[in-house]
């Protein structure tokens, strides 16, 4: 059975009101202040720094406090509570629990003389450890509690998180264990606690606004420094390359697309055009299917890509940088997720142009799919083939007899009219399986004059149940470029 004081931190947050030494925060003021935000918000313990400051929280609340004294010494490498006169101040400061440095280094005093003494005044010993050695060494010595606050801190470059396998192994040794030490998201606490941490300290990341800020800024400016994506839209028609910075195109160049020539022909021809732009990586969205690194085409008449071209490896050959790929319809369907018509929704991306093809972002998140083609409403079944083989910007050009897919829209006539009622029922069907908040329709024919309304028109013969809520792309003929930029992030996260 612990002791009642144990028992008060028991699956809670000790907050260690611990201003950086001279800081604009260092005076008894903040620190009683943080102590008293800290228990307000739930802390059930405080880690306080100096008996004058332990005395101040001591008289302003009721929760344990963890005392300790900080000191440096010319001939020892330990700070924390390495004098047995400072055992004796923290005592008379109120301090319920007082911890001192159980490393395994050279001190002033013994680790046991240390225990010893705080047990005489009838408090409890915190031991903060660097490792397991410490912990069993300090449990020898009569610790109560082990902190594993000293994880990282006595050699070599001190690690960016905390080390929950020090937690773990603590756990086992029979004594409660507060885990301390770079927890500094709730995740990582939270992670502490399921390893057997009867408790988390937290300190830098609640009570020291120097570093709180200093994190953001870190982290802002290494966002705002990042350089450049080059973007591709590879599609039947033509090709588009753009220099895109956080969502915004900064310069484009389009090129036809030379069907007959080929991917690297394509790339080679790119690469040609934006040879003067700088940027930090290359993305392609692509009209066809990438899996593991391979492009193949899903319907050639759309685009004839040999099958399994090695997209990322050409990629990263001919523009020397990292890379990555996507399928060009699921491309657009992010960017218009992230910063387009449908921002924070559950959407269904369809686009219509020289293909049909679809993208579905749910929960936040661009599905794929399991053979890399979630979404692609041009893929299924109808008479003749599929949807696309006679509903496409191709396949409306070919029924009516020209070549020219917008002029024949514009014109309309039965062709045009059966086209639309093919669409109108692959939109119903997409809707009616995900159903997602709503559908954004994009390409040169469905970003043409009219088409969402013929389309709306059309579906309006279905139940209002699987009737979809269509609206039109707000980035236009960029979303493929704009989306492809945001995956390469996501990508190479």
């Amino acid at each position: 059975m612990n002791p009642p004081v144990i028992e008060a931190l028991a699956g809670g947050v000790i907050v260690s009101c611990q201003p950086v030494p001279d800081g604009p925060t260092d005076n008894l003021g903040f620190i009683v202040g943080y102590a008293l935000a800290a228990v307000a918000g739930g802390a059930k313990g405080l880690r306080i720094e100096g008996a004058i400051n332990v005395a101040a929280v001591c008289a302003a609340t009721d929760v344990p406090v963890i005392g300790l004294v900080k000191r440096d010494f010319e001939a020892f490498a330990v700070r924390i509570t390495a004098l047995l006169e400072d055992v004796e101040g923290l005592a008379d400061a109120g301090a319920s629990i007082i911890a001192v440095d159980a490393t395994r280094r050279d001190r002033p005093v013994p680790v046991s003389l240390l225990i010893a003494a705080v047990h005489a005044r009838g408090r409890l010993a915190m031991a903060d450890c660097a490792d397991i050695d410490d912990a069993q060494a300090a449990i020898a010595a009569g610790a109560d509690v082990i902190g594993t606050t000293m994880a990282g801190y006595t050699g070599g470059p001190v690690p960016k998180g905390p080390d929950l396998g020090f937690v773990r192994a603590a756990a086992m040794l029979g004594v409660p264990v507060l885990a301390e030490g770079r927890f500094n998201t709730p995740d990582q606490a939270a992670a502490a606690i399921r390893e057997g941490a009867l408790g988390v300290v937290a300190g830098s990341a609640i009570t020291r606004p120097e570093h709180i800020t200093a994190w953001y800024a870190a982290a802002i400016a290494g966002a705002w420094r990042t350089a450049p994506v080059l973007a591709l839209d590879i599609g039947g028609s033509k090709a588009s390359a753009a220099l895109v910075s956080r969502g915004r195109i900064v310069e484009r160049v389009m090129v036809r697309t030379d069907r007959a020539s080929g991917p690297q022909a394509w790339l080679d021809a790119i690469a040609g055009l934006t040879a003067g732009w700088t940027y930090g990586g290359v993305a392609a969205a692509v009209s066809g299917v990438v899996r593991d690194g391979a492009w193949s085409a899903v319907n050639p008449v759309t685009l004839p890509v040999p099958d399994g071209f090695p997209i990322l490896a050409a990629l990263r050959r001919t523009f020397g940088v990292p890379a990555t790929a996507a399928n060009d319809a699921q491309a657009a369907a992010w960017g218009e997720y992230r910063h387009g018509a449908g921002q924070g929704r559950d959407i269904g991306f369809v686009t219509i142009s020289s293909g049909i093809g679809g993208g579905l972002v749910l929960g936040g998140r661009l599905v794929r799919g399991h053979g890399g083609l979630a979404g692609h409403l041009g893929q299924i079944p109808f008479p003749g083939d599929r949807l696309e083989d006679g509903a496409s910007g191709f396949g409306i050009a070919r029924r009516a007899g020209t070549p020219d897919a917008a002029a024949a829209f514009a014109v309309g006539g039965p062709e045009v009219d059966a086209a639309l009622d093919e669409l109108a029922r692959g939109l119903v069907t997409l809707q009616a399986i995900v159903d997602p908040d709503l559908l954004v329709i994009g390409g040169g024919v469905g970003l043409a004059s009219g088409t969402i309304d013929r389309l709306e028109a059309a579906i309006a013969a279905f139940p209002a149940s699987i009737r979809p809520r269509l609206v039109r792309a707000a980035l236009g003929a960029d979303a493929g470029l704009v989306g492809a930029s945001d995956l390469h992030a996501v990508d190479l996260a």
